[in-house]
């Protein structure tokens, strides 16, 4: 898509000015002017616009200059997410499934970082398989914030383009990637559980639950690139640590325009627990509708603590505010690999079993016997779980002491 002002139509009446949503327009005499790094192509200062001023025209694939070569856009790119300087495990899971998809293409993997003092990061990024490894190292990109993080990104993709470019599905990259797909007119698959090529036509197959979770759906996007994909946190292995892997680190750096924002990041406050990682737990409980009222969580909470594993909540539960969103587990929750699961008062609804039915062991405690979370447990408890999970957490207090 293309927009424009019509000088001879434009009267310089502002009110465009007022609709714009993303700050796009001045008036610079007595004449409208868009700012097309701000402008999102909402079309908002079309209809507020009373002399049809403004035109936003389609271009077609043909004229937009980054998807015309299709066959210039080489390699696998693995956006590796950085928190206080340290590369989080989904970008080492995508790092293990880019070097299948890499290897089946035979082009180089490439990792991704944005942050400052993170050289050394690079290097593990290198030992997970990666060939090269391209870095901009900068103060102002300590802490995420999506307007310079996607114009890096953005640059850096016009630069040597990647033929795909994988994200993790995160806080962080859902708001990431889903900026610098619009922005370089590529086609962007989110919430991916499968990922792979077809080789006859170099194209990526990204696979990811629809309907509900009722179908599994197989996206591809033939026509322009990079082909892109965020990819949920633990339904893929980390790639394996090899030491004696080598790579090229490339670092870039960018004029101020680059890591300026409309935004001013003011704190970053921890939320503090006495549990572990919901995403990095190897043992989760979770806690439903069932627990009737918040201050029943202490169950779930004791449990949790006594087995060293971390607290988790249904959409439900966290509806209601009983616990936070970063506790829930589901479709639109966060997708969790446990060694364990103790799903208490969770009647297993498709939207939560998206998140967690790849646990190792499940363990359901419901007094309905009829529930669906039984039919994917491994062992079920049909009872009332304020008696069971107090006797549960009572009998593990006592094993593991001794």
């Amino acid at each position: 898509m293309s927009i424009r002002v019509i000088n001879e139509k434009c009267t310089g009446c502002k009110l465009c000015i007022k609709a714009c949503p993303f700050a796009a327009i001045d008036v610079v005499k007595k004449k409208a002017v868009i700012a097309m790094d701000k402008c999102n192509l909402c079309g908002a200062c079309i209809e507020s616009c009373k002399f049809d001023a403004i035109v936003l025209t389609k271009i077609s694939p043909s004229e937009i200059d980054f998807a015309k070569k299709i066959e210039q856009h080489k390699g696998v790119w693995v956006f590796c997410e950085q928190k206080n300087g340290v590369v989080q495990s989904v970008g080492y899971e995508l790092l293990g499934k880019g070097r299948e998809l890499a290897d089946t293409l035979g082009v180089d993997l490439c990792g991704v970082l944005l942050g400052e003092n993170i050289k050394a990061e690079a290097q593990k990024v290198i030992h997970r398989g990666a060939n090269k490894v391209y870095i901009v190292d900068s103060p102002k990109l300590k802490h995420y914030q999506s307007e310079p993080y996607s114009k890096v990104l953005i640059k850096l993709i016009k630069e040597h383009k990647p033929e795909i470019v994988l994200c993790g599905a995160t806080s962080i990259g859902r708001s990431l990637i889903s900026r610098v797909a619009i922005s370089i007119h590529a086609g962007l698959t989110a919430d991916c559980t499968g990922l792979d090529i077809d080789k006859k036509e170099r194209l990526l197959l990204q696979t990811r639950p629809a309907f509900g979770g009722n179908i599994m759906a197989t996206i591809i996007c033939p026509n322009h690139r990079p082909q892109m994909a965020t990819v949920r946190h633990k339904v893929m292995k980390e790639a394996e640590v090899n030491n004696h892997h080598r790579g090229k680190i490339i670092e870039s750096s960018f004029d101020d325009d680059t890591y300026s924002s409309r935004t001013n990041l003011l704190d970053v406050v921890e939320e503090i627990e006495e549990t572990v990682n919901l995403t990095e737990a190897d043992i989760i409980v979770s806690g439903g509708r069932g627990l009737q009222n918040p201050e029943n969580f202490q169950l779930i909470e004791e449990l949790a603590k006594v087995l060293g594993g971390a607290v988790g909540a249904s959409r439900a539960a966290v509806d209601a505010g009983w616990k936070t969103y970063s506790h829930q587990v589901g479709q639109t929750g966060k997708t969790v690999c446990p060694k364990i699961y103790i799903a208490c008062g969770i009647s297993g609804q498709i939207q939560h079993l998206v998140g967690m039915q790849s646990s190792d062991v499940i363990v359901a405690i419901n007094k309905d016997q009829h529930a669906p979370i039984f039919n994917v447990a491994t062992y079920g408890i049909v009872g009332n779980l304020f008696e069971i999970v107090p006797e549960l957490t009572k009998r593990f207090r006592e094993v593991l002491k001794k």
